[in-house]
């Protein structure tokens, strides 16, 4: 086989070529593994503090770097909003990285859950409303574990009832409204006048009971039980000694109990 002579001109077209072709093995290799390390950056998720606020940041699609997370479906946006914190602490979650959606939504679980748990369990309404939307955002988590989605319902059942006196509250006041709409349409000379004072003639009466059944419901049966306080029993007291000269009947013999002597016997029986 004849070989190139060193210094000819095809040796160092040889040698260039061979040059260019390794040139582009090697930018061709370090490209392929710059796609995948930006494929996979493209799918991590993670944790950032940022002015007292958890943000969801996921990466871009290039081998590092990462932006707020802002979902195609603009439904979901509110989920993984910014999550104030209020003094919580999460610095095991900063360190961590989240390849699948459903691992964060498992990790963000636990921080919804400690700042809906102690407002839900309060007195106070906007305490409460506050522990709703924590619990509104954890229920659009689609990724939890089964025990998270026990410990979902738990916390849903126990504010059910708050939602549910607020929604008759809302009620009565949206029925009162519209009465005080059809009250003043019957009395304008208008093409509905006839109409509305029909409508009133119908549900008047209905509506006045169901407005009462409502108050009593969100303002009566609704509030917190008095302590009942138990009286003890009344003592009865001792029967009063027969009055000197007196005539002791059977009656208040039988009611009395004999009376002993030291020796044990019935002082008034024979000896």
């Amino acid at each position: 086989m004849n070989e190139t002579p060193r210094g000819s001109f095809g040796y160092r077209v040889q040698r260039a070529f061979t040059r260019v072709l390794v040139t582009l093995l090697v930018l061709g290799m370090a490209g392929a593994v710059a796609f995948l390390l930006a494929k996979l950056n493209a799918r991590t998720f993670t944790l950032e503090l940022y002015d007292g606020q958890l943000v969801v940041m996921k990466g871009r699609m290039l081998p590092w770097g990462a932006v707020p997370y802002q979902p195609g479906d603009a439904r979901m946006a509110d989920t993984y909003a910014p999550i104030p914190l209020e003094g919580q602490t999460v610095t095991n979650l900063l360190a961590e990285q989240f390849t699948e959606r459903d691992e964060l939504d498992r990790a963000l679980f636990p921080v919804l859950e400690t700042l809906a748990k102690p407002r839900i369990a309060s007195d106070e309404p906007q305490a409460v409303e506050r522990g709703v939307y924590y619990l509104r955002r954890a229920e659009r988590l689609a990724g939890l574990s089964e025990e998270q989605r026990t410990r979902l319902k738990g916390m849903l059942a126990e504010v059910a009832y708050y939602q549910a006196r607020q929604k008759l509250d809302e009620a009565r006041k949206l029925i009162t409204e519209a009465m005080t709409q059809l009250k003043l349409a019957s009395e304008g000379d208008n093409r509905h006048s006839r109409s509305a004072t029909q409508m009133l003639s119908k549900v008047g009466a209905p509506t006045q009971a169901l407005d009462q059944a409502l108050a009593e419901a969100v303002h009566t049966l609704s509030a917190p039980r008095a302590k009942e306080t138990v009286e003890p029993p009344a003592e009865t007291p001792p029967a009063a000694p027969p009055a000197p000269g007196a005539v002791i009947t059977d009656s208040d013999t039988q009611a009395r109990p004999p009376e002993l002597d030291a020796t044990g016997r019935d002082a008034g029986g024979p000896p």
